[in-house]
């Protein structure tokens, strides 16, 4: 997803959580600062069943979809369930609230490791970015892109892990390991999951495909905040 198309998107999720965008550029400035140029060339998924880990408590039982998907991203936590299971994912998504030492050490196994930069975990980026390995990192913003620091769309760590997918060519995503109904997460975590909801409903209208965790919650999906609605098709 284009920026141009991302950004009014984003302006909806910032005035429903009521969040600062300049804090949201601090952190981006501060991956910037701390990145060097990735090769995203290493991230061609054409022609892929990409599996999007996620690291609620169903992924153990759902390890079936993450072995036979041809490529596998591991989102946050699911980076320690995948690696206790004896699989390495191709690629890892964190903003380090979740496993920074599983993803460090990913890193530091050759795995590429999108670090998400946000209003709220500067100084987790600066405490923990130093000790990846640099040549597989890249840095993740939801505000304007640098050229270290990209936007390919999303605002959880999971559903940020599909767009990336989407934009390098994953022909087929699946989502063992999210669960959109865990009655034990926070009243805020709610929101955001319903949020993710509503970006992978918007993934679907993109790639004309029907992803089953969705099954159910669709017409939900679709009441916007404040009745507006979004384009998710880049012009």
């Amino acid at each position: 997803m284009k920026f141009e198309t991302w950004g009014p998107i984003y302006q909806l999720v910032v005035r429903d959580f009521e969040y600062d965008p300049t804090a949201d550029r601090r952190a981006r400035d501060v991956l910037d600062d701390l990145s060097t140029v990735f090769d995203f060339d290493r991230l061609d998924f054409a022609g892929e069943t990409v599996a999007i880990a996620g690291g609620s408590k169903t992924l153990e039982r759902e390890l079936e979809q993450v072995r036979t998907a041809d490529r596998v991203i591991a989102v946050s936590n699911a980076a320690r369930v995948l690696q206790h299971a004896g699989i390495s994912p191709d690629l890892g998504i964190t903003d380090l609230d979740k496993a920074p030492e599983t993803h460090i050490t990913l890193s530091k196994a050759g795995v590429p490791i999108g670090i998400h930069g946000h209003g709220d975990n500067i100084p987790a980026v600066k405490r923990y970015l130093p000790r990846f390995d640099q040549n597989h990192v890249f840095g993740t913003t939801q505000v304007e892109p640098t050229e270290r620091v990209v936007n390919f769309g999303g605002f959880t760590d999971g559903d940020r892990a599909a767009f990336l997918a989407d934009h390098f060519g994953a022909d087929q995503l699946t989502f063992p390991g999210w669960q959109f109904d865990d009655a034990t997460v926070s009243m805020e975590k709610n929101r955001k999951l319903t949020w993710a909801g509503r970006l992978l409903r918007c993934l679907e209208r993109r790639r004309h495909e029907r992803f089953p965790v969705l099954d159910g919650m669709r017409e939900e999906l679709e009441d916007f905040p404040g009745g507006e609605s979004w384009n998710c098709i880049d012009e």
